[in-house]
């Protein structure tokens, strides 16, 4: 049997095969992508990747801000999720109203 380091020098000497088949699989793979992207006509906008992989930024509201919170927060009282501050305030018994500008 094998001992500890033998073993070892083993286990690298896999990874290191591994990861050339990984390198040489990948190249091939990209290489079959791009003819395909090609013949069909696919741009990395069409994939979803125009931003680099990462998730466009969501732009800022836009709308005039209704109510001002304890620190100075501002909100426009639209739909969706309530701030942080608006879920304290009338978590406590307030009432937004309180804080309309």
């Amino acid at each position: 049997m094998a001992n500890y380091a033998e073993l070892m020098a083993q286990a690298q000497a896999l990874m290191a095969q591994a990861e050339e088949a990984r390198k040489s699989e990948l190249a091939s793979t990209i290489a079959d992508i791009k003819a395909k992207m090609k013949q069909f006509g696919i741009t990395v906008a069409d994939l979803g990747g125009a931003s680099g992989g990462k998730k466009p930024a969501k732009s800022k509201s836009t709308a005039v801000a209704k109510f001002r919170g304890p620190q100075g927060e501002l909100w426009a009282g639209g739909p969706g999720r309530k701030p942080e501050w608006v879920r304290a305030v009338l978590a406590s018994g307030k009432s937004i109203e309180d804080f309309r500008i």
